[in-house]
């Protein structure tokens, strides 16, 4: 019996404009909660100033991230159906509970870190992932011509 492999025809447009989205939901979000986010991890605005990280490296990350992110999104959603934005926040919202919920919930009780810091955390990554879910889902396909 041959194997029926399904390929995915990626809107890069599409995933770039909702990698973008997630990103300015990152720094709105952590601009809005920075002191809930610093109270949850125990420290303050004088300890996150003192630390001399790159923030070019970390915005780099992160929009890489949700590159990858915003990615699979489609590429799930491509492989279980048709392209709409409803369909593409089902999937978002079931790979966040597969794999953000799941994940965040293993690393916060092992760290002991509170629920409203848990609850922050993964709030953000599930308005974020139905975000980048809508917008690959609902991004209208590209015409033969443009293939």
């Amino acid at each position: 019996m041959p194997m029926i492999t399904q390929r995915c025809r990626h809107n890069y447009s599409a995933i770039a404009v909702a990698s973008l989205a997630c990103f300015l939901l990152f720094v709105a979000w952590y601009s809005i909660f920075l002191e809930a986010w610093l109270k949850g991890i125990g420290h303050d605005r004088a300890w996150l100033s003192g630390l001399g990280v790159s923030v070019p490296l970390q915005c780099v990350t992160a929009l890489v991230a949700s590159l990858l992110l915003a990615l699979c999104i489609s590429a799930f959603t491509q492989l279980t159906g048709p392209m709409t934005a409803r369909r593409g926040i089902k999937i978002a919202f079931a790979l966040w509970l597969g794999c953000v919920l799941t994940t965040r919930a293993t690393q916060s009780v092992f760290e002991a870190r509170s629920y409203s810091h848990f609850a922050l955390n993964t709030g953000f990554w599930l308005l974020s992932m139905a975000l980048m879910g809508a917008i690959v889902g609902g991004w209208p396909p590209k015409s033969a011509k443009q293939s």
